[in-house]
């Protein structure tokens, strides 16, 4: 395992810090190709086990260690509660835009995803534009599984507040999505595993901390739901984030290691819509 570098000081210039950013997001990248590769390596072996007593005891063993990061806490345990506003057949994706646009794009994100940071921070506010547009729908399919990959739970405690964001409002969950990349912790912290501190960015979102969001955040009443909205990512075969596909078509939305512009993804879209 390499050794991480020091961190940036406050007084570094512009140049340094972005060059300090893009040492961190290559160092997630390979990260995140381990943690890939090891998941694969563990649906080949549920997949080749010759009894089915071994078959059921490998797939729980993949579903604790791949599929639900850290799960074996109270509260991730808990039952399971959907937050309201989630849709898909499973109450796993959530759906921003209107419902009968023409085209659908699909979003795979992990919120402690430098990639999905730099797409977001870049492109995403032109993502949403296109959205209110009516231009297509927003599905958001998202992740937990660079907990595994770097430790803690950050992923997980972040989208269960998500969770409680959207039973609040589609818009709300937006908006607090939103919050969180753009106070994205460096990755070798794991600072949105704090609920203190991801009810602090909530105060960012107007009118969204309700009594019944903190309690839900401070609770975990959406931890067995974000572990169910990961393993649906699990069945996508989608293996990296961010993934972004319209209308299934897969849009190539970096190039040389950095987000495309607005105007080339409206372009790639357009391209797909007519």
């Amino acid at each position: 395992m390499s050794t991480s570098p020091k961190k940036t000081p406050r007084s570094a210039s512009a140049a340094e810090r972005k060059a300090a950013r893009r040492a961190a997001t290559e160092r997630m990248r390979e990260e995140r190709e381990r943690a890939e590769r090891s998941a694969r390596i563990r649906r080949r072996t549920v997949v080749g086990a010759a009894s089915a007593a071994v078959l059921a005891l490998v797939a729980g063993v993949a579903f604790a260690v791949g599929g639900s990061s850290g799960s074996d806490d109270t509260a991730a345990s808990g039952p399971l509660v959907v937050p309201a506003n989630a849709g898909g057949a499973d109450g796993t994706v959530i759906t921003y835009g209107n419902a009968d646009a023409p085209h659908t794009l699909e979003v795979y994100e992990d919120f402690r995803c430098p990639y999905c940071e730099q797409l977001e921070t870049t492109t995403g506010s032109t993502m949403q534009q296109l959205a209110d547009a009516g231009t297509y729908k927003i599905e958001y399919r998202l992740a937990t599984f660079l907990d595994q990959g770097l430790g803690g739970k950050g992923s997980r405690t972040a989208l269960a507040a998500a969770g409680a964001a959207l039973n609040e409002g589609v818009d709300k969950f937006k908006q607090f999505h939103d919050v969180l990349y753009a106070n994205q912790p460096d990755e070798r912290e794991d600072a949105f595993a704090d609920v203190n501190h991801l009810l602090d960015l909530a105060g960012q979102v107007p009118g969204l901390k309700t009594d019944g969001f903190v309690k839900a955040v401070q609770d975990g009443t959406y931890l067995p739901w974000a572990n169910q909205v990961n393993k649906a990512f699990d069945k996508t075969g989608v293996t990296g984030t961010p993934t972004v596909r319209l209308d299934g078509r897969k849009l190539d939305v970096f190039a040389g290691g950095a987000p495309v512009s607005p105007g080339t993804f409206t372009a790639m879209v357009k391209q797909v819509t007519g």
